[in-house]
């Protein structure tokens, strides 16, 4: 049955949940906030959503850029490089992003009578991003349900499985990576050397992508 939405940013972590659960995914939707990485991003969710059938729309949201500060929105030269851990990445907050992204994705749920909003926060996000912990997710999702008149509710089957988790489930969903993105500085190619270039990286070794 297709009674959800899906907050797809065309990065590795979204893009699997999408091919996880096409089954019951009635739209996603893509929100440009004017970060270096949105437009690599985004077009690889449009090839996805294309390639699977799956109604895609993009919104955008240009007063973060203009009146938030994180380093997602200042070019790549802003983006620390080095290890995916709290004190090197806290700069790439861009404050209470997926709860103004999710109150969005809430109404367009509820508008389109579809029951569930699904978003692909994982436990490797909790020590720097406080909007993809637990407590948030289901404060969240207690919110959505209460103002929304079918209580449109939050999925996140992603929130205590590791990056590495992810992609064991995109090997078996047959998923080619090359056709995500996740490098913060965005550019032609992915830089390799930014925190979710690197963490992105031992994700897939760890999982033995790369050994298929």
């Amino acid at each position: 049955m297709k009674d959800s939405l899906i907050v797809l940013s065309g990065g590795l972590d979204s893009t699997t949940m999408l091919y996880e659960y096409q089954d019951r995914i009635a739209l996603a939707v893509s929100f440009h906030y004017g970060s270096n990485h949105n437009d690599k991003e985004i077009a690889f969710a449009q090839l996805h959503c294309k390639r699977l059938d799956i109604p895609h729309m993009t919104i955008r949201l240009p007063f973060i850029k203009e009146f938030f500060k994180s380093s997602l929105l200042e070019g790549a030269d802003a983006i620390p490089e080095g290890n995916y851990d709290e004190e090197n990445m806290k700069s790439t907050v861009v404050p209470f992003r997926n709860g103004i992204m999710l109150s969005i994705a809430a109404g367009i749920a509820e508008n389109n009578k579809l029951q569930f909003v699904m978003l692909a926060n994982h436990a490797g996000d909790h020590t720097i991003y406080p909007d993809c912990r637990p407590a948030f997710v289901d404060a969240m999702s207690n919110a959505m349900q209460a103002g929304t008149w079918n209580g449109v509710q939050l999925l996140t089957p992603y929130t205590n499985i590791t990056k590495t988790d992810i992609v064991r489930h995109g090997i078996k969903l047959g998923i080619n990576y090359d056709e995500t993105w996740s490098c913060y500085k965005g550019g032609d190619t992915p830089c390799g050397v930014c925190g979710t270039c690197r963490e992105r990286e031992e994700a897939l070794h760890d999982a033995g992508y790369y050994e298929r």
